[in-house]
């Protein structure tokens, strides 16, 4: 349909990683593996918290809402990812570009805030150990937790809306395997002033924001560490934040490698790579983080594993 001089996209071409149809199925045996996995190894995390009794602590409800997210976080991805590593058909629907580009700011948006509550969460176990459980109160954890998830899917709408009202002109082409927005933006014939001036405010409020929490609740940390007189206490405290500072490195590293910078220097296939690793890599890692130094967990996993192989 034409529309002046351009033409009104209603679909929208996902060109992903390859055409070579073996590295394609080499592609999606990979995927699939790591989907399992990120299934897997959240799902039993996220069991482990609601079944053993000395897991129903304040950080542990934290670890399974992030396990939560990431099994919805890595299946707004791979499933489609699936499709066209084993379909010619590479196209996805204006509305259903819309759609996942809609959950995959929201999600990604509420993991960034989520994380700063964890960190909040972490200081408070490391400030006042004595008061942390009656301090991080069900009822605070339950309102951070809501709080994210406002907030990430709030901003989502205001920037799905102010994505998807462009005028997307010529080439429906993604260069990439989801609806991301860089690639939106190079197809887009009029994104003007006031739209890159959303995108900065969204980045602050939504990545910066949280960034400067967490690093006033590592700063608090630190503090309240120093002031632990011994050193096995103060290497006792610091284990504790050690899972969550690996997290939030890795996640919000590939975040602000990709969306702080200016469009014009956004290299899509580069690009690509680091994008699978905080969309399809991330989520998997997340409960390997969370476990592998956590001795609690690991315990709850080996009394799990006893109880189904007792007779």
């Amino acid at each position: 349909m034409e529309q002046g001089n351009h033409t009104t996209v209603t679909t929208f071409i996902l060109v992903g990683f390859t055409t070579d149809p073996e590295l394609q199925l080499l592609l999606f045996a990979l995927f699939i593996i790591i989907y399992a996995m990120t299934l897997a190894g959240n799902i039993i995390l996220i069991a482990l918290i609601c079944i053993s009794s000395h897991l129903h602590m304040p950080m542990y409800f934290f670890i399974g809402n992030l396990s939560f997210l990431d099994i919805w976080y890595s299946s707004v991805y791979t499933p489609k990812i699936l499709v066209n590593c084993m379909s010619e058909d590479k196209s996805i629907s204006f509305a259903g570009c819309a759609a996942q580009f809609f959950f995959s700011a929201g999600l990604a948006y509420t993991e960034c805030y989520l994380l700063a509550a964890m960190a909040y969460d972490r200081y408070m176990a490391i400030s006042d150990p004595l008061l942390y459980v009656f301090a991080m109160s069900r009822k605070l954890r339950v309102g951070l937790v809501a709080v994210s998830y406002l907030s990430g899917f709030v901003n989502a709408t205001i920037i799905t809306i102010n994505t998807f009202t462009l005028t997307f002109c010529g080439s429906n082409i993604i260069d990439d395997f989801f609806c991301d927005l860089p690639p939106l933006v190079k197809l887009s014939c009029d994104a003007t002033d006031n739209y890159q001036a959303v995108l900065y405010f969204l980045l602050a409020s939504n990545v910066i924001t949280p960034s400067l929490l967490i690093l006033a609740s590592y700063i608090s940390i630190l503090a309240a560490i120093l002031k632990i007189r011994s050193s096995e206490g103060r290497l006792k405290a610091f284990s504790t934040c050690a899972s969550h500072l690996t997290a939030v490195t890795l996640y919000y590293g590939s975040i602000l490698f990709i969306y702080s910078r200016p469009s014009s220097s956004y290299t899509l296939k580069r690009d690509k790579v680091v994008s699978v690793f905080y969309t399809v890599v991330f989520p998997m890692l997340n409960p390997l983080i969370y476990s592998l130094r956590n001795k609690d967990v690991k315990d709850a996993l080996g009394k799990l594993i006893k109880r189904g192989t007792a007779p």
